[in-house]
């Protein structure tokens, strides 16, 4: 029950952290709930070797060369507490297990928080999508929305636009963006309707239309959307993380977070959300920890 670093999540970032560390000998151990944000995302892209797979591929892929380094740990259970003990940390699971390390590595990702639009959660990661790096060349010069407001929402028409001209922004009530936002956006061609958006009318996850509340149907492609988000594991809050303006666990170097001898990794600490950037941070926060422990090790000996 005692491992030298403990990995709170087990998708792209938890598990390169794993593999780093069952390369440098570590004895850890990977506790997943099973549950990624991109559960029902039909593609991954951006990703070198991996490009079009889907997400749930490349993890059994993952796991499947895991096995591999026999000092790792995989195990299927959800960790609710998280606790400093005088010699590390403590992690108790949803079914009463617990496990202690000298360290630990975040790698939990973020709940995305859906608004109350029937079709927006059923075409999430589908064809309502949040990043254009990911998702934007299966699109692209396609019939896109935008829902969002104010600066949000100005930002990312902005980006859009490189990837389709036909495009529209929804607001979703009054515009809250500044007159010199509204008259750059209408100068690029860019539609923005006021009117309340009723609902999303898709088949199976893949759009169809934007509909209003008026009764107007905007036929579309797909939509891009900044969703709030949450951290999706009480862990880090239990244990004092600090977190940004916006909700993300605040890191340093090589995802060093406020706490001595925690490590966060991915989309819980990063606005990039993509697998070759979780697999990178992953990968960054591993060595570190191992580097940390090699010179405790060391000094003590």
């Amino acid at each position: 029950m005692e491992f030298e670093v403990i990995i709170i999540g087990g998708s792209y970032a938890g598990l390169q952290a794993g593999m780093t560390l069952g390369r440098a000998l570590r004895k850890v151990l990977i506790i997943d709930s099973g549950k990624p944000c991109n559960a029902q995302t039909p593609h991954s892209h951006n990703f070198l070797t991996r490009d079009g797979e889907t997400p749930a591929a490349i993890a059994k892929i993952a796991l499947e060369q895991l096995k591999t380094y026999t000092t790792v740990q995989v195990l299927h259970g959800k960790a609710v507490l998280g606790e400093k003990t005088n010699h590390g940390f403590s992690v108790t699971t949803e079914a009463g297990e617990k496990f202690t390390s000298k360290k630990l590595i975040l790698t939990t990702g973020v709940k995305d928080i859906m608004p109350e639009i029937p079709g927006v959660a059923a075409c999430w990661g589908i064809s309502v999508i949040h990043c254009p790096y990911c998702h934007g060349y299966e699109v692209a010069n396609q019939p896109t929305g935008i829902l969002g407001n104010g600066e949000g929402g100005f930002e990312t028409a902005k980006l859009i636009q490189h990837w389709t001209k036909d495009l529209t922004l929804f607001t979703n009530g009054p515009i809250t963006m500044t007159a010199e936002m509204v008259a750059q956006i209408k100068r690029k061609n860019i539609h923005i309707i006021e009117t309340p958006v009723k609902a999303i009318i898709h088949d199976n996850g893949q759009l169809n239309a934007v509909e209003l509340t008026d009764g107007t149907q905007v036929s579309l492609k797909a939509v891009y959307a900044r969703l709030p988000f949450i951290q999706h594991c009480d862990i880090p809050a239990q244990l004092g993380c600090e977190l940004t303006e916006a909700g993300h666990i605040k890191v340093a170097d090589f995802g060093k977070t406020s706490v001595e001898g925690v490590y966060a990794a991915g989309d819980n600490c990063s606005m990039m959300r993509g697998v070759a950037n979780a697999v990178s941070a992953g990968l960054a926060a591993a060595a570190f920890v191992n580097r940390e422990l090699i010179w405790e090790e060391f000094e003590n000996a």
